[in-house]
């Protein structure tokens, strides 16, 4: 798949009660200057149906992404063969599509991962017509075991300024496996943005937390400016193919695709972010889920 390097996560539509015809009005907005990747999951409410109404008429013009393991809400995990892949056909129809391009097992734990129920489920799911490709959606132990044990096409995983891990442990062998690399929470949430308050989102909580003592100098620009160093950072990772940004504002997705076209970030500015990572990053601060 030839994919944007900006796609849209579909998390905050399914969660904040966006209208359907605010939704149809974003993507299509969004799929006309070129964002071609869309990421939902079926626990995110009503993110699927909602996406599925929107670009029903332009499925030609997208990727559509899902995740199963969670079919009565995030959580709620269900890792039986049987409830996946009838989560799947779920998320067909609620897509509104033939096939998804890539089904993700979500947060899988790496003991799931281990026993093969799940990964044979997804595989018989790629067999059967219902998904181009398979992927695994999570971080820490159990995403390196999904890229050490070769049964998927692609990883999505936190990677942003205040979630590095995955730079040092998953990435280098994803690469080098030429697994397809979808970065998630690629602007942190933006937690920055309470300055020194704590931040009300419990979500954006330990990144707030994390980016109080690296203190990058870029976070106290304007607020346009350091969203785009912090987007233009995740993309600059080697081996990142996509990243994915939730919002229910459209101005949001024009503002992040023009920081996308003025490219990686200059090396001395992107070097400067890993090595205050490097000094201060705690081994407690693995990727956030």
């Amino acid at each position: 798949m030839e994919v944007s390097a900006l796609g849209f996560g579909g998390s905050e539509i399914g969660y904040e009660g966006i209208s359907a015809s605010a939704v149809k009005r974003m993507l299509n907005g969004a799929l006309d200057i070129g964002l071609n990747v869309i990421d939902t999951a079926e626990c995110y409410i009503n993110s699927e149906e909602l996406i599925g109404q929107a670009v029903a008429g332009r499925r030609k013009d997208c990727y559509l992404l899902t995740k199963c393991g969670h079919p009565r809400g995030w959580g709620l995990g269900d890792w039986r063969a049987s409830s996946i892949l009838k989560t799947i056909e779920r998320s067909l129809s609620r897509l509104q599509t033939d096939y998804i391009d890539l089904i993700q097992l979500h947060s899988c734990s790496e003991a799931e991962l281990g026993k093969g129920d799940v990964i044979h489920a997804l595989q018989r799911a790629r067999e059967r017509g219902l998904t181009r490709y398979i992927g695994y959606s999570g971080d820490g132990q159990a995403a390196l075991y999904a890229v050490q044990c070769g049964a998927f096409d692609t990883l999505q995983t936190s990677i942003n300024v205040a979630d590095q891990e995955a730079l040092e442990t998953t990435l280098p062998l994803a690469q080098k496996r030429n697994m397809g690399v979808i970065a998630k929470r690629p602007i942190a949430n933006v937690a920055w943005q309470s300055g020194s308050r704590s931040p009300a989102d419990s979500y954006a909580y330990p990144y707030w937390e994390r980016l109080q003592k690296l203190n990058y100098d870029f976070v106290r620009l304007d607020l346009k400016e350091s969203v785009a160093i912090a987007l233009r950072f995740t993309l600059s990772v080697p081996g990142v193919h996509t990243a994915i940004v939730g919002t229910t504002k459209p101005e949001r997705i024009q503002q992040n695709a023009a920081a996308v076209d003025a490219g990686p970030l200059p090396k001395e500015l992107f070097d400067r972010i890993r090595s205050r990572w490097r000094e201060v990053a705690d081994p407690s601060w693995t990727g956030e889920t």
